[in-house]
């Protein structure tokens, strides 16, 4: 069959999923994000996250490794954003974790995809197919993929959705046409970096792990360094003032996946917060990525 009819269907396919966006990338090595990702372990810059280790890094990098007779990559992005922050007296909530756990909405989607593909052209593909808790380095994929560019605050931009996406791949031994890099960048525009309270942006598309806010109230089960704590604001799981101040992000659209709608969660009361029991935090949060953090963790943020 032709290549490129072949790499229409795939993509026809992936957007009637609901997917916002798909491109295609070869399979072969990351070398220099490879590199990048080893001297940001060696730095010190992601302590605190042992499961990010080079080992993983190394793996995640080589798509052959993923998968025997890897040929391309299927970048997918899946917009999030469920509005503007509402203001109100509380603690706030990062916009991705408002709506249902992205891995298992992105999982489902993907494994529908594949299954979609296998009907179309008649045989089994092999796949694998990752979200952000697999060794795949998400955004060099897509970076390489034409998904989108990497912002100063680390995160890809898309030119449709700005940063508000989830982002998956899905490794193949399907040989499709791959597209082209975006050749866009930031320019002279630090707004992310200027705006972090803590100071996480060290360096443009450099983040010091354990400045992050995202970090602190999520990944840390320890207590919050005491320099930190007046600088995290009003935020109890997540940070979204990097993605707020960026200027891609104005053209935002509102996510059209519903299980991503708000749940009540934009704001929360602190004080009702602080009087939840175990059986209580599970039946508001259920099917949340704040779940992540356990009571404890939420309490204590």
């Amino acid at each position: 069959r032709d290549k490129t009819v072949i790499t229409t269907r795939v993509k026809e396919e992936a957007l009637a999923l609901g997917f916002d966006l798909v491109r295609i990338t070869s399979a072969q090595s990351f070398s220099e994000d490879q590199k990048i990702a080893l001297q940001r372990i060696d730095d010190g810059l992601m302590d605190g996250l042992p499961w990010y280790n080079a080992a993983r890094v190394r793996r995640g990098t080589e798509p052959e490794e993923l998968l025997p007779d890897a040929k391309s990559i299927i970048c997918l992005a899946l917009n999030y954003f469920p509005g503007p922050r509402k203001e109100g007296d509380g603690g706030q909530i990062a916009r991705y974790a408002r709506g249902r756990d992205y891995h298992r909405v992105m999982k489902r989607k993907m494994r529908d995809l594949v299954a979609a593909l296998n009907e179309a052209f008649g045989t089994t593909v092999a796949a694998r197919w990752y979200v952000d808790d697999g060794p795949m380095l998400d955004r060099a994929a897509a970076a390489r993929a034409g998904l989108g560019w990497f912002g100063k605050n680390s995160n890809i931009l898309t030119s449709e959705l700005g940063s508000w996406v989830f982002l998956g791949q899905i490794v193949t031994d399907m040989d499709l046409e791959a597209d082209s890099e975006i050749r866009k960048t930031c320019g002279s525009c630090v707004a992310c970096i200027d705006s972090c309270p803590t100071g996480a942006i060290v360096a443009p598309y450099v983040i010091d792990n354990n400045r992050c806010i995202s970090y602190q109230t999520i990944e840390n089960r320890g207590p919050i360094p005491p320099e930190l704590r007046p600088k995290m604001l009003d935020w109890v799981f997540g940070c979204d003032i990097c993605q707020e101040v960026c200027p891609v992000n104005r053209k935002a659209q509102p996510t059209a996946e519903p299980s991503f709608a708000n749940r009540g969660l934009e704001v929360i009361d602190l004080a009702k917060l602080l009087d939840l029991t175990d059986e209580e935090f599970k039946k508001r949060f259920a099917g949340t990525p704040i779940m992540r953090a356990k009571r404890v963790g939420l309490q204590r943020n």
